[in-house]
């Protein structure tokens, strides 16, 4: 087991990686009263066509699998396993996105016995056809009641309308269309293909001894047959880097119109410190311009155009990025056009050193608070590792980022043909 003490942040990291290929990292906070798990799989939403394990072929797969495999992974012929969590003190969850599927459990006692039980469970499949069909009306349900949120509609409406054919563009839990054309083998599939030891992390955080929990994990794995790691093949359309729409209008029943602006990123670096600096870099100059201090904010809310709801966020990944930014406004197309005027016209010397410096402050700052969550840190720890990137090792990159780097990002960072605008209206 290795250890790595991380002195700038005073953390420690044990971590190994087991002889069927899984990675541990152990974080132990003895001041903490609780501990949090979370075991996942570099298997998300996008991942819809690949080379099934042993296969030769490409094949592809019903959109929303990922998180329809999520889903059933918690029903066992003879019970369900949030009440084995249930029954030993621990509240656990599991969620999908675009590029990884998690499952997670917190609790302050029987730590042991819940991680055991949440690497158990997840890594020990069943699939009926009777159940399958049976929960496809149970998610049926849940994206027919997110297809009702406006929300949710402006931030999918404005990644389809970034991308040409990248699956970025589809709903995470697929359609009620699609989610029909999924079957138990469909499901074993995916599985024995994306949930192989060698393609998961095991992250935990809290009041735990790295090598009593290394120990008991180590002999849970040695006890179980796995298949030989293999590279995973996965195949991903050719994206252009301009949008596909300029602008998409939603129509549905709502009070107060939306507008959100999308960037589409490109280029992103394939090396992990060059990928993680320009994530760090979008993010300070979309909090130059659209945090509640920035200088666009302000113009955009003294002119009545925004309100509480504007929000700024970026997305970056292995093989896609972008930023949404905008929200609630009783004048929508006037709010998109603003903010693209205030995108394209950012120049290097719009950020002044001193600003830079501030907002680089304010971020280490907010990453340090953050920390105090055990939560946070093992999200945001395996995020990155499936990256190939330290999330530690980041923030001496973020501090270490020099003023003539931002400059040189702001020269080409934005291009009108990789900007695009989704707005939600009530029908007329």
């Amino acid at each position: 087991m290795k250890h790595k003490h991380y002195q700038q942040i005073d953390e420690h990291i044990y971590s190994e990686t087991l002889p069927n290929g899984l990675r541990v990292f152990i974080l132990p906070k003895h001041e903490m009263a609780k501990t949090f798990a979370i075991f996942t799989t570099n298997y998300g939403s996008i991942d819809q066509r690949f080379v099934p394990l042993g296969e030769q072929e490409a094949q592809t797969v019903p959109d929303g699998i990922a998180h329809f495999l999520e889903h059933k992974l918690f029903e066992k012929e003879d019970r369900d396993v949030f009440q084995d969590f249930s029954k030993a003190g621990a509240s656990a969850n599991a969620f999908t996105s675009f590029t990884k599927t998690a499952y997670l459990f917190s609790a302050t006692s029987k730590i042991k016995e819940n991680v055991k039980t949440l690497v158990d469970f997840v890594q020990d499949p069943y699939f009926s056809e009777a159940s399958v069909e049976k929960e496809k009306g149970i998610i049926a349900q849940e994206i027919r009641m997110y297809d009702d949120q406006p929300d949710w509609r402006a931030f999918f409406g404005t990644i389809k309308s970034l991308y040409h054919d990248h699956p970025v563009q589809i709903d995470i839990a697929g359609t009620v269309d699609s989610i029909q054309d999924i079957t138990k083998e469909d499901l074993y599939t995916c599985y024995h293909t994306f949930y192989h030891p060698s393609n998961m992390v095991l992250c935990i955080a809290g009041n735990v001894d790295p090598d009593e929990m290394m120990s008991m994990i180590r002999d849970n794995q040695a006890a179980k047959e796995f298949a030989e790691p293999t590279e995973i093949e996965r195949h991903f359309p050719d994206e252009p880097s301009q949008v596909a729409d300029k602008e998409l209008t939603i129509s549905m029943p709502v009070s107060v119109p939306k507008a959100l602006v999308g960037i589409k990123e490109v280029d992103l670096p394939t090396d992990p410190k060059q990928f993680m600096k320009k994530e760090w870099m979008a993010d300070i100059v979309l909090d130059h311009l659209f945090s509640r201090s920035g200088s666009a904010y302000e113009r955009l809310y003294e002119s009545g155009l925004i309100d509480q709801s504007f929000s700024c966020e970026n997305n970056f990944e292995r093989d896609f990025g972008f930023s949404v930014i905008g929200g609630n406004s009783k004048e929508p197309e006037k709010l998109a056009e603003q903010i693209k005027h205030e995108l394209l016209s950012i120049s290097p010397d719009s950020l002044t050193e001193s600003h830079f410096e501030r907002i680089k402050r304010k971020k280490v700052g907010q990453l340090l608070r953050a920390m105090n969550s055990l939560e946070f840190i093992a999200n945001q720890y395996t995020h990155y590792q499936l990256l190939n990137i330290d999330f530690f090792d980041s923030i001496e990159w973020l501090e270490n980022l020099t003023y003539q780097e931002i400059t040189d990002f702001i020269k080409n960072w934005i291009s009108e043909d990789r900007l695009s605008v989704c707005m939600v209206k009530g029908d007329e």
